[in-house]
């Protein structure tokens, strides 16, 4: 098979070719064990996630569009998201694990893939440091440690819809500080 885009290897999985799976998987599997590691420092976990990141694919429990940004990103959130909840899972079973992420960081890509995601990771940390500090604490705990919205509320003591608007007046900011900075 030759060298195909992810997108391509995305659309073949949908029509059940194992081999397509396969090639995505030696493509992410190194980055993805990575963006876990750093997120658990827990190999058992990274394990857990890689294999439920490839099953969601094959079992199309999530969409991929390509309007919604790069393949790449796409997966990482999926990634991101899976870990949450396999965390929150084992959460009855051990205490918390706050979860700290730095995808810049990520081994396992090319050196483009790399710069990419540096330069990518300097803008994300760009942005958050024009935020307030109400607004960085909120986007801290919710996105990079992985708290829910009520636990945000409950260790913040702010009520819930405060919590809730200073996440979404922070999103828009950040979106809007990218967005100006990706057409200079």
């Amino acid at each position: 098979m030759p060298d195909l885009q992810d997108v391509q290897l995305y659309q073949r999985i949908l029509q059940r070719d194992k081999n397509s799976l396969e090639m995505l998987y030696i493509r992410y599997e190194k980055l993805i064990y990575s963006f876990i590691y750093k997120m658990t420092q827990n190999p058992e976990i990274c394990e857990e996630v890689i294999q439920e990141v490839f099953l969601k694919l094959w079992r199309n429990h999530s969409t991929y569009s390509e309007d919604k940004g790069k393949f790449s990103s796409w997966l990482l959130t999926l990634t991101r998201n899976t870990a949450l909840d396999i965390l929150r899972k084992r959460k009855k079973e051990t205490p918390y694990e706050y979860i700290e992420t730095e995808a810049s960081e990520a081994a396992g890509e090319s050196a483009e893939d790399l710069a990419e995601w540096k330069e990518r990771g300097s803008l994300i940390r760009r942005a958050v440091s024009t935020l307030k500090d109400d607004q960085k604490r909120v986007i801290d705990l919710f996105y990079f440690k992985g708290l829910t919205q009520s636990k945000i509320s409950e260790v913040t003591d702010l009520p819930l819809g405060t919590v809730k608007g200073r996440i979404r007046l922070a999103l828009k900011h950040l979106k809007d500080f990218m967005d100006r900075e990706e057409e200079i």
